[in-house]
């Protein structure tokens, strides 16, 4: 193991592991126990709690300066700048068949500078159903519960609807390269004046792919390295800017299709390669992981994720920790 990976394992380690995710509400859930919740009865050592099977991407952020003047990030300037990133599957379990997932996402990991880096962390799904830490706990014990639990759940919480809605027309494709990732939470884009522009994003696909195409327990993995390695995969990069009677803060509601949209550029995927053996594997998609030129908003959930990311990292990390200590003390 590497002095670099060793040193990362070490500083994940150094991560207070007491995070509340709901402050000021009236039931509050802390780090620990939402990822003792999401990792469950069966534990997968040196794997994310959540998202835990998926693969290594990597290539370049082609920016045409569209957004240079919201944002005094230099990744908006005109250029290109390259990246690290992983494409997954929902759920805890490293070995699980692709196609059971119901969600999809890509993470992204820009080195802005020798001091800055942004991570993404997007989602098939453009909302949240609930708009608060503690229900979210709640809707994932509704999920691990079965089908009538959760409908259940969703049938009580009427903000959840606008995410109803996006699941009952959702057919998943049959490519990693041909979904829309979406950021679902808010951000700001802040500009050298110090203006601020609250926006979301999304990963739009350049190609279409049926789902029956696919077969196999690693049928996404397996499509999507073959595709890659035939040919580069190209997703805009689009921005929707939210106007003042859009509420930035909640995930639930989607806002009007009648927005300002912005193409920032092209993401262009080059290269694939096994989470285990690539650099995505050691790396935390913390979205409160931010260049300056963007903010976050004051969205409690995107805050409940940063703090689940951090739990889910300290514990893999000290699980790769450990092992690579006891494989130096047999050698």
């Amino acid at each position: 193991m590497s002095n670099f990976y060793m040193k990362t394992l070490y500083l994940a380690l150094l991560f207070t592991p007491a995070l509340c995710l709901s402050a000021g509400k009236p039931a509050q859930v802390t780090a620990q126990q939402f990822v003792n919740l999401q990792q469950g009865d069966a534990v997968f050592p040196g794997f994310r709690r959540a998202h835990a099977k998926g693969i290594c991407i990597s290539g370049e952020f082609h920016s045409n300066g569209q957004l240079a003047g919201y944002s005094k990030a230099s990744l908006f300037n005109e250029g290109v700048t390259p990246f690290i990133g992983r494409l997954s599957i929902a759920g805890n379990n490293p070995t699980a068949p692709d196609l059971k997932s119901p969600v999809r996402s890509m993470a992204l990991s820009f080195a802005i500078s020798h001091t800055e880096q942004w991570r993404l962390a997007m989602n098939t799904p453009p909302v949240m159903a609930v708009a608060d830490p503690h229900t979210f706990y709640q809707q994932i014990q509704a999920v691990q519960a079965g089908p009538a639990a959760i409908q259940q759940f969703l049938s009580e919480h009427p903000e959840a609807s606008e995410f109803r809605a996006w699941a009952a027309q959702y057919q998943a494709t049959g490519s990693f390269a041909a979904e829309t990732y979406h950021s679902i939470n808010a951000f700001y884009l802040v500009n050298s004046n110090g203006e601020q522009q609250a926006v979301r994003w999304a990963m739009q696909p350049t190609v279409a792919v049926p789902a029956s195409a696919l077969d196999g327990n690693d049928a996404l993995q397996t499509e999507i390295a073959s595709r890659i390695a035939g040919a580069p995969v190209v997703f805009n990069w689009v921005f929707t800017l939210a106007e003042p009677a859009d509420d930035e803060d909640n995930p639930t509601k989607a806002w009007p299709e009648n927005r300002r949209q912005v193409t920032a550029g092209q993401l262009i995927l080059t290269g694939t390669t096994a989470q285990l053996e690539g650099d995505c594997h050691a790396i935390n998609f913390d979205p409160l992981v931010l260049p300056s030129g963007i903010a976050a908003t004051r969205d409690p959930i995107l805050r409940a994720r940063s703090a689940a990311y951090v739990e889910s990292y300290r514990r893999r990390a000290k699980e790769q920790l450990d092992g690579a200590l006891e494989g130096s003390n047999n050698d």
